[in-house]
Formats: C-alpha cells, sequence, structure tokens
C-alpha cells in the first residue's frame, strides 16, 4: 500500500496509567512485560497448526511468536523502527488466540453473538489491556499490562469493531474507549508501520514453517505436487480468493516458478535424513529472507534512507513475493490443515469449547476462577456475564480446556 501517510499526535510513549521512570527504554519494559506475562507462557501449550505436544520438532503458538518477533525485530531495525516496539507486537499478536487454533476461534465466534463475536486479534487487545494482572487504574480496574501506546497500536491488526463483510475485526464494543486512546491521533482503520511489519512477519513465519513442518511431518509431498499438474492446479483454487486476489491462471505460473526455485527443487523427495533437513532449513532461511529483504528494499525505495515510524511510511511488499507467499499458504492448507477439518477430533474440539461456555453459563462463579468469577459478578447484563466465560474459556491451553471440560461433565 502506497501513498501520503499521516503521524499520529498522541504521545507514543504515554502510558494510561503514569508510571514511576525506569532504567529501562519505555519499549523495552513493555517487552519484558509480555515475556513474563501468564498469557504468553500459555502460548506454549496452544495449537499453531497441529496439537501442541504431539511432536518435538513442529510449532506451537509459542514458538511461533518467538519466531515472528524475531523476523519483525529484524524488518523493523533495518526500516528505523524502535526494535522493541516491533519485537512486542510480534511476540503479543496471538496472546489472545484460545484453544485449539482457528478451530476453537471459530467455536468460540458461534457462540459469542451475544456478546459482540469473538475474534483473536480483538481478544489480544483485551489480554494486554485487562486481562493480564500487573497494573491497577486509580479506581481498582485492571490497567493490563499498561503498555505504551505506540506498544500497543503496533497489536493492531485490525484497527476495527466487528461489522459486516469481514471475520476479522481487532476491538469489542466494550473495549472500545482504550482503543480509541490507543489509536488517538491516528488515521481510521489505517495499520501504523509496526503493525505492517508484525502483519507480514506473521505471514511469513507461518507460510514458510507451516510448509516446513508438513515436509517434516509427512504431510506434503512436494514430488507430487511438481509432476501432478492437476495438484498445481488444485493448490492455485485454493489460494484464489482464500489468500490472493490473483488469477488462477497468474498463480500457476507463479507456482511453477516457484516450484523450480532451487530451494524448493532441493525438497523433492524429502525423507528425513540429515541432508533432507539441512537443504529443508536452507529453504526456510532462504524463503524467510528473501521475502524480508524485497520488502525493505522496496520500502526505501519509496521513502527514502531516513528511519522510518508509526505513520511515516507504510510497508511496500513486492506483488511477486505477496503471491509466493500465499502459495505457501495454500500448499499449507491443501495438504495439511484441510484434511484435518474432517477429522474427529477437529469437530469433537469444537464440542468441548462450546460444551464448556454452556456449562460455565449456567453454573456461574461457583465454577469459574476467582478473576474472571469476579467479572462475572461486576457485569451489568447477559452480555458481559458471557464475555467474561468467553474470557475464562479462551484463556485455557489445550490440555486445560480438554482436562477442565471432562471435570464439569463428569457425571453426567
Amino acid at each position: 500500500m502506497t501513498g501520503p501517510v499521516s503521524r499520529a499526535s498522541a504521545p507514543a510513549e504515554e502510558r494510561r496509567v503514569p508510571e514511576s521512570a525506569s532504567p529501562r527504554s519505555p519499549f523495552g519494559r513493555d517487552r519484558a512485560r509480555v515475556l513474563h506475562s501468564a498469557g504468553f507462557r500459555r502460548l506454549a501449550a496452544k495449537t499453531q497448526v497441529h496439537t501442541a505436544g504431539t511432536d518435538d520438532f513442529l510449532r506451537t503458538r509459542l514458538t511461533h511468536s518467538l519466531e515472528v518477533a524475531q523476523i519483525a525485530r529484524e524488518t523493523g531495525e533495518e526500516l528505523g523502527c524502535d526494535p522493541d516496539v516491533v519485537d512486542v507486537a510480534g511476540l503479543a499478536h496471538d496472546l489472545g488466540h484460545p484453544p485449539f487454533g482457528h478451530n476453537g476461534e471459530d467455536a468460540l465466534h458461534a457462540v459469542a453473538g451475544p456478546c459482540g463475536g469473538f475474534e483473536g486479534n480483538a481478544q489480544t487487545l483485551r489480554v494486554l489491556t485487562r486481562l493480564e494482572a500487573k497494573v491497577l487504574d486509580p479506581g481498582g480496574a485492571s490497567a493490563g499490562l499498561n503498555l505504551t501506546r505506540a506498544s500497543l497500536d503496533a497489536t493492531c491488526k485490525y484497527p476495527w469493531e466487528a461489522r459486516e463483510g469481514t471475520r476479522k475485526f481487532g476491538v469489542y464494543g466494550d473495549d472500545r474507549p482504550i482503543f480509541d486512546w490507543i489509536r488517538s491521533g491516528a488515521p481510521a482503520e489505517v495499520q501504523c508501520l509496526e503493525a505492517q511489519i508484525m502483519d507480514w512477519s506473521d505471514d511469513v513465519a507461518y507460510s514458510v514453517h507451516d510448509v516446513e513442518d508438513g515436509l517434516h511431518g509427512g504431510y506434503i509431498d512436494l514430488s507430487t505436487l511438481m509432476d501432478d499438474g492437476d495438484e498445481q492446479a488444485g493448490v492455485c483454487a485454493d489460494v484464489a480468493g482464500r489468500y490472493s486476489d490473483e488469477s488462477e491462471a497468474a498463480l500457476q505460473e507463479a507456482l511453477k516458478e516457484l516450484l523450480h526455485d532451487p530451494v524448493m527443487r532441493h525438497l523433492r523427495g524429502y525423507d528425513g535424513r540429515f541432508p533432507a533437513m539441512v537443504a529443508l532449513k536452507s529453504f526456510t532461511s532462504t524463503m524467510v529472507g528473501r521475502f524480508v529483504s524485497t520488502a525493505v528494499a522496496a520500502t526505501r525505495e519509496e521513502y527514502g534512507d531516513a528511519p522510518l515510524g508509526r505513520y511515516d511510511a507504510n510497508l511496500i511488499v513486492p506483488d511477486r513475493e505477496r503471491v509466493q507467499c500465499a502459495l505457501l499458504k495454500g500448499i499449507a492448507w491443501r495438504y495439511v490443515m484441510q484434511p484435518r477439518t474432517a477429522e474427529p477430533y477437529y469437530a469433537r474440539q469444537r464440542e468441548i469449547l462450546t460444551e464448556l461456555v454452556a456449562l460455565l453459563t449456567e453454573r456461574g462463579p461457583a465454577a469459574m476462577e476467582p478473576m474472571f468469577a469476579e467479572a462475572w459478578q461486576r457485569a451489568d447484563d447477559d452480555a458481559g456475564r458471557l464475555r467474561a466465560v468467553i474470557d475464562q474459556v479462551a484463556s485455557l491451553t489445550d490440555a486445560s480446556a480438554t482436562a477442565r471440560h471432562a471435570e464439569l461433565t463428569a457425571g453426567l
């Protein structure tokens, strides 16, 4: 996205609740708070693509978040952003994701309609500004981690409320006051540069790494894809409309180019032995490096060599790399994620979360953790009480959601 940009007028280092000075930089302090938060620790036991704990090689939400933060930090440094701000965005961007990955997100959204729906990015804002226990405001209410305005803005991947025509949004209605404080002076529905870097880093990390995990786990066979025109057409059909606005014909040409790239050709017949694993690691590092360096170069070409940040510029990602990233997502979708949706445990995950919400709604504070029970008791209406239940369920890990469900349904 190119074109004129504008600056946010509000102080980037301001916190909602003023705090005493620290020898650390304000943004370094933000980074430490995210790293030490309970929500960040819980990501270790939350699904990325494969169920957490089922394979020592595969990624969890925690390892994914660390990788996104590393990619974002290097990209931001190249462009002159404060490295801690983009690091915070990468570390924090998935804090709101519930158990069982996007499957769990869809399950919670289906039952959260009366309180405004569920969206992982909107939940991230809620975790950072309400649900993490760190700072109280003068009235005794939680201010969450009390991060700076710039760090919170950098996590706003979708800076708008829920609306018709899109599943993605970044703020619930009752969190609008803190969202408005974060976005004071910012152009409406425009990501700051740091959020754009986090967003692209997230796409890069999961597109490349999901293919890496899929190859290592035996879910993806590139030999078949490289030799079978029908399979190539199938991948492009999956990508068109889902991950890219390009035509299927254009995507097929781009896919052929990608599959003939040396880093892809060397993965043909991947067998998990040491030379194959070296080739796989070469693929991941080469593709990540390519996606980052081309975006940095294109952005510098557009805006020059001065340090950039906040609303000084937009991140420019060349079409070729954006399409290649989309194709990698499509490969992972076709061979890893889509087949899983037909497996019985996938439906069972949704049942567990749906039933947990129903059981906690019925039993109320006595069945809830103290902090969520307190939120239930403070709520003025059924929507507020449902939101407290949703917050409780979303905070759980894959294992704790399963165990809590078994506990509440014992004897039923």
